[in-house]
């Protein structure tokens, strides 16, 4: 596969006008393939492989929060980047999730090409369905190169999506106890 990205970096530096053969570009097909396959790594993972066991027996029900998950993802319009935070709380019934699950989570569904509200889509729905929790809520933040970069430039516009499943969709003060405690 990285030796298909590197020829096809190859012929984009070739059709953009540029010499492939000029010394700062000899090894840039390889070193943009070799980025892409890591930037794109999370079509490899298993999210079984990456929980690996990690739920633990608990009797809490209170909400468990991690905020400001950084995110590096890829929007899949134009594959340029989008960086930002994520936040995710999830009422616990019966079991935990290790803390680090959550950030692995985070950037298996991150690692792909996305738009941003199907990645907090995707995050919430994990969440429930790997822990059995009672509810999820994720909130990501993101600024959007395609956004930035090109189109209409706006430098400081910040994308923000949500999703709120069980309680925190069913319960306005689960709701609004998430959002109290993350600073919104």
């Amino acid at each position: 596969m990285t030796q298909a990205m590197e020829q096809a970096y190859k012929d984009i530096i070739l059709a953009i006008g540029e010499d492939v053969s000029r010394p700062g570009l000899v090894d840039t097909p390889k070193r943009a393939a070799k980025a892409m396959d890591f930037l794109m790594r999370g079509y490899r993972q298993n999210i079984d492989e990456i929980i690996n066991n990690a739920l633990f027996p608990s009797t809490s029900d209170e909400m468990v929060i991690v905020k400001n998950i950084e995110l590096y993802s890829m929007c899949e319009h134009h594959m340029l980047p989008f960086i930002g935070k994520c936040h995710v709380a999830y009422l616990p019934h019966g079991k935990v999730i290790g803390l680090s699950k959550i950030a692995r989570i985070v950037d298996i569904f991150a690692r792909r090409l996305q738009i941003q509200e199907n990645l907090t889509k995707e995050i919430a729905e994990t969440i429930i369905s790997k822990t059995g929790a009672s509810g999820a809520a994720v909130i990501i933040e993101a600024q959007h190169m395609c956004m930035m970069m090109r189109g209409v430039e706006k430098q400081n516009s910040v994308m923000t999506t949500s999703c709120m499943l069980g309680a925190f969709r069913n319960s306005q003060s689960t709701r609004n106890e998430f959002l109290s405690l993350i600073g919104r």
